[in-house]
């Protein structure tokens, strides 16, 4: 057989070699779902790198230990605590409001936020060991929980505080989202959706709680005032300012405190800023026993301003002289509440004395009740600046001022409240010709903002309204529920709530005369009664932010 040589032999193929299959890449999470969150993580990365290579000098110990008081809101709950104790309603209401947006924002991020999104936590290789002091945390990084207590606490602060207030508290919780990514705790994208859940939490608080505004609107007055221009009223030193003191208001009750009581009361706090900072001002000593009517008469009577340091209801008696007197009025706060002086926006004596210093004057109204039968003068007319209240209110003031010299003010009120609650019953009246069973009745000087059952503040002293607000019931009062209304401060879930606006209120009492408590203080009035109002007669001083 012949053998072709010319063809070569087939080359034998080579077995296939066998190779590992790349490793199945890990799941991505939402934020790597999308070429823009993509970029996003990216840009997030890059920020983290940046800040952990930062060095800023003096704040590689601060800012650490800032980061682990804030945790578990220790650092904002104290800070609250420290503000209800300073004393103001406007603190105490900031603390409140702080807090109450850290309990909605800390759930909001900790039990939705973390688990819907599950990022984890950063690398920490770039951050220098000396800004790690602490375990870092194993929960998930998205959103930083720190940064949402942070914000929501600056937020609800910054609604009611004053500026020199919230300033600082807003500045600290700005450190405190910083720093957990300075220590390595989180990606600035963490930190930004907390500080965003924050903010929300905090302005969500208003639509059950509406913020108040940190003065109530009036009308200028015109740059003379009695014929007098402004330049003979203001001096720098006070001369022509007779002040009238009630030292025993704001807890200066030397019945209560006893004759060697150490604390001094709020009223001595602004007799002394009043001798410190208008030395010629002729200062005017009330004491238990006189005619405070007779008082504020006689200074008025030769005052160019007639101030008044004491509660709401020494205000009220200074405002019907300088009315009598036709006399711009100084509100000092000196009292329990101050509820005229804070809807001035005059939260301390201070702010008085600026006030007037500044000689910014506005005019509010006037409410008033007189007999049905009086003349058309104000000789009978009993004239209240924030509100008149009876029923169930007055039966609560009664008690109350029976109690407070045995046990003190707050004590009393609460014991009173209970009682009140517990066995007031309604009052027959006649309201505008409708016959109404009341178990609490409520008239403004101006519309308020709040629904509770004393709501205390007003967007305007100078809108022309009475606001009036009654609770009208059957035979049986809902004890329970009005009990919750009455502290939740939502008297409209009660049945039988009503509220109205008007510029006048005739009402009558077929038993007789009335017990009405003006501005804190009660009288007794006939049965036949009618309210009224005068709009701008009175002219006081007031800080900018009233003015408009």
């Amino acid at each position: 057989m012949r053998v072709n040589h010319s063809r070569r032999p087939t080359a034998q193929r080579r077995p296939p070699v066998w190779r590992r299959p790349p490793p199945p890449e890990p799941p991505r999470s939402r934020f790597h779902r999308s070429r823009t969150l993509r970029r996003l993580g990216r840009l997030d990365r890059w920020a983290f790198d940046g800040v952990a290579a930062a060095y800023l000098p003096g704040l590689e110990y601060v800012l650490p230990r800032l980061s682990r008081f804030a945790d578990n809101g220790v650092l904002w709950f104290t800070s609250a605590g420290m503000m209800g104790l300073a004393g103001g309603a406007r603190l105490r209401r900031a603390a409140l409001r702080g807090s109450i947006a850290i309990a909605v924002a800390s759930p909001a991020v900790n039990l939705v936020g973390k688990q819907a999104f599950r990022r984890r936590r950063p690398v920490v290789d770039l951050v220098p060991p000396i800004r790690i002091r602490w375990k870092l945390p194993t929960s998930h990084a998205f959103p930083s929980g720190h940064s949402a207590s942070a914000a929501a606490f600056a937020a609800g602060v910054a609604m009611e505080a004053p500026r020199p207030v919230a300033a600082p508290v807003v500045a600290t919780a700005a450190a405190v989202a910083f720093s957990r990514v300075y220590t390595g705790a989180h990606y600035p994208g963490d930190v930004l959706a907390g500080v965003g859940i924050g903010v929300l939490a905090a302005l969500g608080t208003r639509t059950v709680w509406p913020a108040h505004p940190p003065a109530a609107k009036v009308t200028p007055a015109e740059d003379t005032v009695t014929g007098r221009d402004l330049g003979e009223l203001v001096t720098e030193d006070g001369r022509g300012v007779v002040a009238v003191v009630n030292r025993a208001a704001g807890g200066g009750d030397t019945a209560v405190r006893g004759a060697a009581a150490i604390v001094p009361s709020r009223a001595d706090y602004a007799l002394e800023v009043l001798r410190r900072e208008l030395p010629a001002a002729e200062v005017v000593t009330f004491t238990a026993g006189d005619d405070l009517d007779k008082v504020f008469g006689e200074a008025a009577g030769r005052a160019s301003v007639l101030a008044a340091v004491g509660g709401d209801g020494t205000v009220n008696t200074a405002a019907r002289a300088a009315l009598q007197h036709d006399v711009p009025l100084l509100v000092v706060p000196g009292g329990t509440f101050d509820h005229f002086a804070r809807a001035l926006g005059l939260a301390s004596a201070t702010e008085a004395v600026s006030a007037y210093r500044g000689g910014r004057l506005g005019r509010v109204d006037v409410s008033y009740i007189a007999p049905e039968a009086a003349r058309r003068g104000r000789e009978e007319e009993h004239i209240f600046l924030n509100t008149a209240g009876f029923g169930a209110y007055t039966e609560l003031l009664e008690i109350r001022e029976r109690l407070e010299r045995r046990i003190g003010k707050w004590p009393a009120l609460a014991v009173a409240a209970v009682r009140t609650l517990r066995h007031s019953e309604p009052v027959n009246l006649v309201v505008d010709g409708r016959e109404r069973r009341v178990w609490l009745a409520f008239v403004g000087n101006c519309r308020y903002g709040a629904r509770g059952a004393t709501p205390n503040w007003r967007a305007r002293l100078d809108d022309g309204w009475l606001d009036v607000r009654t609770v009208s019931t059957g035979r049986r009062i809902p004890r329970i529920r009005a009990v919750a209304a009455v502290l939740a401060g939502h008297l409209h879930i009660i049945p039988g709530y009503r509220a109205w606006k008007a510029t006048g209120l005739e009402m009558a009492s077929p038993a007789g005369g009335l017990v009405i408590a003006r501005d804190g203080e009660l009288t007794s009035l006939p049965g036949r009664l009618r309210f009224g109002k005068h709009a701008g007669a009175l002219t006081v001083f007031c800080p900018d932010a009233a003015l408009g």
